[in-house]
């Protein structure tokens, strides 16, 4: 049976799926927070349309959900320390 070897030693890996995991928290935090505010906006001041509290949570957790995947995604076609889908970002 062929022996298995990560790409690199095993500090670069943990350190590489840490800095990933950071920023995919970090994006998927920064999209709910966003995505809530500009609901909130949309149905409170801006009078654009009625919208209660856990509707504006609900957009804001489908964005973040969005998000989450769109940064898995990046890891397995990407950067593997990256959430991001353009190379090198």
């Amino acid at each position: 049976m062929p022996e298995f070897t990560l790409p690199g030693d095993a500090e670069t890996v943990v350190k590489t799926a840490g800095t990933y995991a950071r920023d995919l928290a970090e994006r998927t935090l920064a999209t709910a927070v966003v995505a809530a505010g500009g609901v909130a906006v949309a149905a409170g001041p801006g009078d654009m349309f009625s919208a209660s509290f856990w509707e504006t949570m609900a957009a804001a957790g489908i964005a973040a959900a969005a998000t989450l995947l769109k940064g898995m995604l990046a890891r397995a076609f990407g950067t593997k320390n990256s959430a991001s889908l353009v190379k090198g970002v």
